[in-house]
């Protein structure tokens, strides 16, 4: 953390208070929110009472969660100097990060990011930090777990920000298009209008990364491609951020010729989640093979999500956890 950016003066007393103070009140008011809304939330996430005073905030509570509220608060302060927003979902984000590096022996939360043409995206959970790292020191990537935990989302940013760097020179998302099948001739329109419901996700991520009128003239000069992944078969893909998103739909064969398709001065990222395979009965699942086969190879880095990855909603993180726990003992049954 930029120590200049900010003047620390804690002191703790008797009855577990903390005071903090920031150098420019520009970046505090926006650290606070408007009607002190973003205070409001760290109270309600952590128990304690905080209270502005010019350019001083205090913080009392129970000594660890106010350890907390002080961490977050460095944490979103800092990145608020940056010129980051700072919203409800970047405040759950400091919390949870605060909280879970705590349980693995770190302290603070990370202030590493992924910087893209729109905004900078950063890591919400130790996990998710991880699956940054392995993305920009491996040249393939597994992310496997739950939805909302931010697999495809964060794997988007990082090939937006590659392209950017000029680290390659296009990005290339792809999907299965299981439900379309054989019965994909049957919808209406023309090759691309079939298969697009099926990609729209990954439309969704690239225009939340990029200026519109850059994913267009990227789509238009090929530089950005979107396709389903009945595509990909017979090309090798060279100087390429490849992202293969639901992978879990992938059969075993499908799976091996699109791994085979990285080529020179490419990186790969495969997104999916084991326990929403779409695939017929009987089918096994490509990337449960690939995980079990892989694990281990050099060059190759694998991020299990868990549900407390979860950033949506917190009632989803619930609703997956209770669906593992009823769904544990067959969970295998499909692959």
């Amino acid at each position: 953390m930029n120590r200049s950016a900010v003047a620390l003066n804690a002191a703790e007393t008797e009855d577990s208070a903390l005071s903090l103070a920031f150098d420019d009140n520009r970046v505090m008011a926006i650290l606070m929110g408007e009607h002190d809304a973003h205070l409001a939330q760290i109270e309600h996430r952590l128990g304690v009472a905080i209270t502005p005073r010019g350019n001083r905030i205090s913080i009392k509570g129970e000594k660890q969660q106010a350890e907390h509220a002080r961490a977050v608060l460095l944490h979103l302060y800092a990145k608020a100097a940056r010129g980051a927003e700072i919203n409800r979902g970047e405040i759950d984000g400091a919390v949870r990060m605060v909280k879970l590096a705590e349980q693995a022996g770190h302290h603070g939360a990370s202030e590493g990011g992924v910087r893209t043409r729109r905004k900078t995206v950063s890591a919400r959970t130790p996990n998710q930090q991880e699956y940054i790292e392995s993305i920009r020191k491996n040249e393939l990537v597994f992310g496997v777990g739950p939805a909302g935990t931010g697999k495809t989302y964060l794997a988007v940013a990082c090939a937006a920000e590659a392209l950017m760097n000029g680290e390659v020179d296009r990005i290339i998302l792809s999907r299965p298009a299981v439900e379309a099948g054989e019965r994909l001739g049957f919808l209406p329109g023309d090759m691309k209008e079939k298969v697009d419901p099926y990609l729209r996700p990954l439309y969704d991520a690239l225009y939340d990364m990029m200026p519109q009128s850059l994913v267009q003239k990227g789509l238009a000069e090929n530089q950005i491609e979107i396709a389903p992944l009945a595509f990909m078969r017979g090309r090798t893909l060279a100087s390429a951020f490849i992202i293969l998103d639901e992978a879990q739909n992938t059969t075993p064969q499908q799976m091996k010729m699109f791994l085979t398709r990285l080529g020179e001065g490419s990186r790969m990222v495969v997104t999916g989640d084991p326990t929403q395979i779409d695939l017929p009965s009987g089918v096994g699942s490509g990337l449960d093979e690939a995980l079990s086969i892989l694990a281990g190879v050099k060059g190759i880095g694998i991020t299990r999500f868990v549900a407390a990855d979860i950033v949506r909603h917190p009632l989803v993180g619930r609703i997956v956890q209770a669906y593992d726990k009823k769904q544990s003992p067959n969970r295998r049954g499909r692959s």
